[in-house]
């Protein structure tokens, strides 16, 4: 690889960045944050979650993500209901009125994704997605084989 080229680490996140700057942009007009949007979207995959089950999948404070649901619930798009194992426990579940959101959420990610792969062949598009897909899988079994590891040696 030339000395100059950009490395993997700083093309997928260059790449990302620039994602979310079009998403952003397509979103302007919906009424909700980037924030809101992807804990709709996280929580339309993990309905039931509790909150602090949500915000190690976000990778935010708990607090943080307090706030957020607080402003979805005020809008009527997201309901905390009690565990029934745990009182002290809220579990988080999607309201009806969320699914027009989300369907508006899927289509401005549909455009951003299109813009994104404007001129890729499909063949192309088909490798990357694999290769991310491998890259991922990599990176999740080093970090659970760390974190194993690391507790294997601080408790023994």
């Amino acid at each position: 690889m030339k000395q100059n080229a950009p490395t993997l680490g700083f093309l997928l996140h260059e790449v990302a960045r620039l994602l979310k700057r079009r998403f952003e942009r397509h979103a302007r007009g919906s009424g909700l944050t980037r924030s809101q949007w992807q804990v709709l979207a996280y929580l339309s995959l993990h309905e039931g979650i509790n909150q602090s089950g949500l915000a190690e999948l976000l990778e935010i404070e708990p607090i943080t993500l307090g706030r957020i649901v607080d402003k979805l619930q005020v809008f009527g798009l997201i309901e905390r209901r009690p565990d029934p194992s745990d009182r002290r426990v809220w579990l988080l579940h999607l309201t009806p009125a969320a699914g027009p959101k989300l369907t508006l959420l899927h289509g401005l990610g549909a455009v951003t994704r299109g813009e994104a792969l404007a001129g890729v062949p499909d063949a192309d598009i088909e490798h990357l997605l694999k290769t991310l897909q491998a890259l991922k899988a990599n990176l999740t079994d080093a970090c659970v084989s760390s974190v194993a590891g690391h507790k294997r040696v601080n408790h023994g």
